[in-house]
């Protein structure tokens, strides 16, 4: 699965959570969900768990605190699917 696809797939689980529908269209891998698309903390534990759900992998809680932004996000799944041998 390459880069784009999986912005595609983690827009579609922001978009439920976003507050700033300007900048979830031109979202990006320098995309932050709180400070740009104004995703609030506790919404934020929502779309780790839509994460995991559609990848089917588990975040850990360590991997949580560092998914703040849309690269951070990106290298986690990327990371746990590699674990989980679904690349």
């Amino acid at each position: 699965m390459n880069k784009e696809e999986l912005l595609s797939r983690l827009k579609v689980i922001v978009s439920n959570y976003t507050q700033n529908k300007e900048a979830l269209d031109s979202i990006n891998e320098d995309t932050d969900f709180l400070k740009d698309l104004k995703i609030n903390s506790a919404n934020l534990v929502d779309v780790v768990l839509d994460v995991e759900e559609e990848f089917g992998i588990e975040i850990d809680n360590l991997s949580m605190e560092k998914m703040l932004n849309v690269r951070a996000a990106i290298e986690i799944i990327e990371t746990k699917l590699h674990e989980a041998g679904r690349e």
